[in-house]
C-alpha cells in the first residue's frame, strides 16, 4: 500500500506546470541554468530536440507544434535564432506566429539575442505583433529574471485586473468600474476600441510595473489616415472618462503617459 508521503509527491509531481523549451542550444551551459531553475522551482521542462543529422529551424518549428498538441504546457520559453543561415535569423518569430495561431492564449517568453543592435527592433515588433501574451528577454538575463517573467505571463491575462485603488477592468464583461466608498459604478464611456486600449495597457503592467506597449500595438484601435493622432484622442478620452468618474483630472504625466515615439505606459492612480 502507498505510503502518505508517496501520494503526495505524486499528487505534487501530477500538478506540476509544464514548459515547452523551444532553442536549438538547449545543452548550453545558460540553458542548463534555466533547465536546472525550472525543476527546482517546480516546473516541468519539456525540451524540444528534433532528431536527425542535419536538423533546420523549420524541424524544431514542426517538433514544437506538435509537442504544444501532445503536452498542453503552460507556457513556452522560445529562442528567435535557429543556426546561423540567413533563414533562421529570426525563425523563431516565425515559430511565435505559428503558436499564437494554433492557440493565442499560450504565453511565450521570447528568449533572444537581440535585446540591443539593429535587429532589437525586428523581434520586437514581431514578438508584439500576434496578440497572444508575449514577453521578451534578453538571453543573457539571470535565471532569476527568466522566473519572474514567465510567471508573469503564466498569470498575464487575469479576468479582471486592478488598476490602482481607484479602478477595476472586468475582461469578460468588457467593463471598467469606478470604485468609490466600497462601490463599483461602471465608466460607460469606457468601450469598443477604448476598452481595448485601457486593457492593452491594464495587461502590460500587470505583467511588468512600467512596461510600455508600442505604438504599434495600440494603433491597431484607431481609425482613421492618422493612426496615431487618432491614439492620441482615444487616450485622451480615455483619461477624462476614467477622471471623472474619480473626480480627479488627470494630466499629461499622470495615468497614461506618452513616451515620445516609442508607446504608452499605465501609472495606476493612487486614491
Amino acid at each position: 500500500m502507498a505510503s502518505q508521503t508517496d501520494t503526495m509527491q505524486k499528487s505534487a509531481t501530477a500538478r506540476k506546470q509544464k514548459i515547452l523549451v523551444v532553442d536549438d542550444e538547449s545543452g548550453s551551459t545558460i540553458m542548463r541554468s534555466v533547465l536546472l531553475r525550472l525543476e527546482r522551482e517546480g516546473y516541468e521542462p519539456v525540451v524540444v530536440a528534433p532528431k536527425g543529422q542535419r536538423v533546420t529551424g523549420d524541424d524544431f518549428e514542426t517538433e514544437a507544434l506538435y509537442r504544444i498538441q501532445e503536452s498542453r504546457p503552460s507556457a513556452v520559453l522560445l529562442d528567435v535564432r535557429f543556426g546561423e543561415h540567413a533563414d533562421d535569423r529570426f525563425k523563431g518569430l516565425s515559430i511565435l506566429k505559428r503558436i499564437s495561431e494554433m492557440d493565442r492564449s499560450l504565453p511565450v517568453l521570447v528568449f533572444t539575442q537581440y535585446a540591443q543592435g539593429p535587429y532589437r527592433e525586428t523581434a520586437v515588433a514581431a514578438s508584439l505583433s500576434v496578440g497572444a501574451p508575449v514577453d521578451f528577454i534578453d538571453k543573457l538575463a539571470s535565471t532569476d529574471e527568466v522566473l519572474l517573467r514567465l510567471r508573469r505571463l503564466i498569470g498575464a491575462r487575469p479576468e479582471r485586473i486592478s488598476i490602482g485603488s481607484l479602478f477595476e477592468l472586468d475582461g469578460p464583461n468588457s467593463t471598467v468600474y469606478a470604485i468609490s466608498g466600497g462601490e463599483r459604478k461602471p465608466v460607460k464611456e469606457i468601450q469598443g476600441m477604448k476598452f481595448e486600449i485601457l486593457k492593452e495597457l491594464a495587461a502590460a503592467f500587470y505583467r511588468s510595473e512600467g512596461e510600455l506597449v508600442p505604438f504599434s500595438r495600440l494603433e491597431r484601435f484607431s481609425e482613421g489616415e492618422d493612426s496615431r493622432a487618432s491614439l492620441r484622442v482615444r487616450i485622451r478620452e480615455i483619461k477624462d472618462a476614467m477622471g471623472n468618474a474619480a473626480g480627479v483630472r488627470f494630466g499629461a504625466e499622470e495615468f497614461i503617459i506618452n513616451i515620445r515615439n516609442r508607446g504608452y505606459r499605465l501609472v495606476p492612480p493612487r486614491g
